[in-house]
């Protein structure tokens, strides 16, 4: 194969790569390309018009395979580069609308998207993982949980921000993305990634057990390591965040002042309903072993496990994020939980990501890692200060 044919070759293979930023991913490789291409896309962009610029240096007469290597160069580049220009169109109205949701005081002084951190990410402070063991409720040992004490936290205590992972319920641990525990624990928040016992061996609820064990154990402990047992955030992602939103969403629980939930399921029966066989994800045999088969089986576990119908004036306020290309759990799960909170009164941010995909905050300092991050920090000053405003975005 000459050297026209191969750039040829590469530039078709680079445009088709590009267009996962564009198309929902049809498959689980495809799924993880395109966070490759949606949040890291802008570096390719770069190799694009590098490409293109040795292209045109080549001189002579430009015939129709160097023509057609530079349009699907073009094309590449525009598409790899378009997550970024949606971001940036988000970003110049986020801290507006945040502001009306959350008040003034709550919405950070920066940008809430910065070109120079797409290119050159922050370094994240590592620090101390303190391990422990939270008793199981079923008295069958225990389950590890990683502390990050808060950095500066006040004398009072730090607020304590609880992760839980995500994994599809059968699946996945307390290490997952583990530089976000390292962020918020440097930003003076103290972090608990808990661990929760799986399906299939373990059915609902003892995944919502293990995670108000978690709360029980650091809310005993708050003196030892330093946290405000009445300020806590449950934040969690794609099933960590139904787990987030369903124990969360339960009264009486006054020392909750928040709940954040990235690309998550909150209506199961919904899910049921609305998940096409044959998809990217076999969400039909994940929820029939997380709760114990089909909602006509099960349909009480279906109930307690969607927060969807727990939702109440006195909810906690909530952050949703959620990517309009996900192909592992539907955009609308997010987008109707935001309308029902608002039904209700209860403050909330939706914050929707048209390009993203499942898991796009993987890289923190990419188009949607910054917004999430920036709709993140903003809501936690709120909620961990006590501001409260009846109105949502």
């Amino acid at each position: 194969m000459d050297a026209s044919w191969l750039s040829l070759v590469l530039a078709a293979g680079l445009t088709g790569f590009a267009a996962l930023t564009w198309a929902h991913p049809p498959t689980p490789p495809a799924w993880k390309l395109a966070i490759l291409a949606g949040e890291y896309g802008h570096f390719l962009a770069l190799l694009s018009g590098l490409l293109v610029s040795l292209v045109l240096a080549q001189g002579g007469a430009l015939g129709w395979n160097r023509f057609a290597v530079l349009v699907l160069l073009g094309v590449a580049a525009g598409l790899l580069l378009w997550p970024a220009v949606q971001a940036w169109r988000i970003s110049r109205g986020l801290p507006g609308r945040l502001r009306a949701v959350w008040g003034v005081g709550a919405v950070p002084s920066r940008p809430a998207l910065s070109l120079g951190r797409l290119f050159l990410p922050r370094l994240t402070r590592r620090l101390p993982v303190e391990t422990r063991e939270v008793p199981r409720v079923d008295g069958a040992g225990g389950l590890p949980l990683d502390f990050y004490r808060a950095v500066d936290g006040p004398r009072g205590g730090a607020p304590c921000v609880v992760m839980i992972h995500g994994g599809g319920w059968d699946g996945g641990d307390r290490t997952q993305l583990a530089d976000a525990n390292h962020r918020l624990a440097a930003r003076g928040y103290a972090v608990a990634a808990i661990s929760y016992r799986l399906a299939p061996q373990h059915r609902w609820p003892a995944a919502a057990e293990d995670v108000v064990a978690g709360i029980a154990y650091l809310r005993s402990h708050a003196a030892e390591l330093g946290i405000d047992p009445e300020r806590f955030i449950l934040f969690g992602r794609s099933a960590g965040g139904q787990l987030a939103t369903a124990v969360g969403y339960r009264p009486g629980q006054p020392f909750i002042r928040g709940v954040v939930a990235y690309y998550a399921p909150h209506d199961l029966h919904f899910a049921w309903r609305n998940t096409p066989e044959g998809g990217i994800l076999d969400f039909f045999k994940l929820m029939r072993q997380y709760l114990g088969g089909a909602p006509e089986e099960a349909s009480r576990a279906y109930d307690e496990a969607s927060a969807y119908h727990a939702v109440t004036p006195q909810t906690p306020p909530t952050l949703l994020v959620h990517g309009g290309k996900d192909s592992l759990v539907w955009f609308r799960q997010s987008e109707r939980l935001a309308a029902r909170l608002a039904e209700h009164g209860v403050p909330h941010a939706y914050l929707a990501l048209p390009w993203a995909v499942h898991a796009f905050d993987f890289n923190p300092d990419g188009p949607g890692g910054q917004l999430a991050d920036f709709a993140l920090e903003t809501f936690l000053t709120a909620v961990t200060s006590g501001r409260r405003e009846p109105a949502s975005c």
